[in-house]
């Protein structure tokens, strides 16, 4: 009827096997090979999206030894491959061999037509999936959006990622309310990049880093000979950035008496240099951040409440990486890849303690803190893999979070970290998935389509 129908490898030498297989499966194309020169070049002719291997091919029929070799060709040549093996030699340890090597899933011998059919359907769903979310991902890079420069999995985040896409390009004013550590720097880079003010400056400046009889200076500049010391006309951040951003982080540190100044340019739209007359006009966006209460900060009289509406025109509440389960492990390969090239080239990924360790931890420095423990771990790992020791983790034996309205909420807050979890430690594997949480992949799937989770 005219649809291509997705190409399916089988790489089997028994010939009667081969008769069998290849008529077997009717929404597949399916290309037989008996040999690793065979398979290799049916691999970059026809680029399959399924392919199941015999580990017993010529000339080890007996072993494993070639089918390994053409697995880890396959791996090389064409990664997102989804390799199904087969073996009846020593069956499960070549399979846990073979999915440590990058198969999808495996089979015994002798095979069940029906079972490896479901397998293959199941295998090609998958390598679609992780096509259409390539796609997207590179879609969102053409798109300039805010979740292009983040690395996340997780609903909390990809709502604060979507808020902040449909506010960038007005001109309100943005206030990131989140702990220590959380990203709020990248946000506001995020709201200035997909406004129509990205081909102007993003000028940040940390108002808790700067001692209060400076902090004026910084923000409004000054005059030739305002003050001691003021051998020239200096202009303040406010100014630099006209036509582009202001981030103002830890916002909550902005002393009273400036408060006043600031809340005037916020209505006026003008500032005054220090020790000046004139009035100049700018046109600057602000987005700023804290960490700290600012409405008990208001009751306590420490914070502005004319000031707080002004700046909170729109206020966007960052999670923790603690309510952004599976984040951790996906921000940490991500550290390590990067960190590894600069530092320990020898270091290719994580230990499954290492795993463990950091799913477990709480992460109260947040990003900061995992993005630091990284760094360390990478240049102190003595092998390939990075291990707990060196991550110097504990694990966090408080296991707080708040208590779940009734049992079956708590199951299901439980079912969702975990699968989120083991979903990002094994990179969308679902069999592998399936495994660390030690169900069945149908399990799985139905706790997916139960928990409407994306792997």
């Amino acid at each position: 009827m005219g649809e291509t129908k997705p190409k399916l490898l089988i790489v089997e030498d028994d010939e009667g096997l081969q008769a069998q297989l290849k008529w077997a499966y009717d929404d597949f194309d399916v290309v037989i090979a008996g040999t690793r020169a065979e398979a290799l070049t049916a691999l970059r002719a026809e680029e399959p999206a399924v392919v199941t291997l015999d580990l017993g091919l010529p000339p080890d029929p007996d072993g494993t030894s070639e089918g390994f070799a053409v697995l880890e060709a396959i791996m090389a040549m064409k990664p997102d491959t989804k390799v199904i093996v087969a073996s009846g030699h020593g069956a499960r340890a070549s399979a846990l061999r073979a999915v440590e090597q990058g198969a999808y899933d495996f089979y015994q011998k002798p095979l069940d037509i029906d079972t490896l059919g479901l397998i293959v359907q199941r295998a090609y769903r998958l390598h679609q999936i992780e096509n259409e979310n390539r796609r997207l991902a590179e879609k969102v890079g053409e798109d300039r959006t805010v979740l292009g420069s983040m690395v996340t999995a997780a609903p909390e985040m990809a709502k604060v990622a979507r808020t902040i896409e449909r506010v960038a390009p007005t001109n309100v004013s943005v206030m990131l309310l989140g702990a220590s550590g959380t990203g709020k720097e990248l946000l506001a880079r995020g709201v200035h990049e997909s406004s129509n003010r990205r081909e102007g400056a993003f000028v940040a400046i940390n108002c808790a880093a700067i001692p209060e009889n400076l902090l004026e200076s910084e923000l409004f500049g000054h005059e030739r000979g305002a003050f001691t010391g003021a051998v020239k006309m200096t202009e303040g951040k406010i100014e630099l950035a006209d036509g582009g951003t202001l981030f103002l982080d830890e916002v909550g540190d902005i002393p009273l008496p400036l408060q006043v100044k600031l809340l005037r340019f916020l209505q006026e739209r003008t500032i005054e240099r220090i020790g000046g007359r004139k009035q100049i006009p700018v046109d600057t966006r602000i987005v700023c951040a804290t960490h700290q209460d600012l409405e008990s900060m208001i009751g306590a009289g420490t914070f502005r409440e004319d000031l707080f509406y002004r700046l909170a025109e729109i206020v966007v509440k960052v999670p923790t990486l603690a309510e952004r389960p599976g984040d951790a492990v996906l921000l940490a390969k991500h550290f390590v890849t990067r960190f590894a090239k600069e530092m320990n080239p020898q270091v290719k990924g994580f230990a499954p303690d290492a795993l463990a360790a950091i799913d477990g931890w709480s992460w109260p420095g947040n990003v900061r803190e995992l993005e630091n423990r990284i760094k360390r771990a990478v240049i102190m790992a003595d092998g390939k893999l990075v291990s707990a020791e060196d991550l110097d983790l504990t694990q966090d034996a408080e296991g707080g979070g708040d208590i779940a309205l009734n049992l079956k909420a708590a199951r299901e807050q439980a079912d969702r970290r975990m699968i989120r979890q083991a979903l990002a430690r094994s990179e969308g594997n679902i069999s592998n998935t399936a495994k660390l949480l030690g169900i069945s992949r149908p399990t799985l799937y139905d706790l997916l389509k139960q928990y409407d989770l994306q792997a």
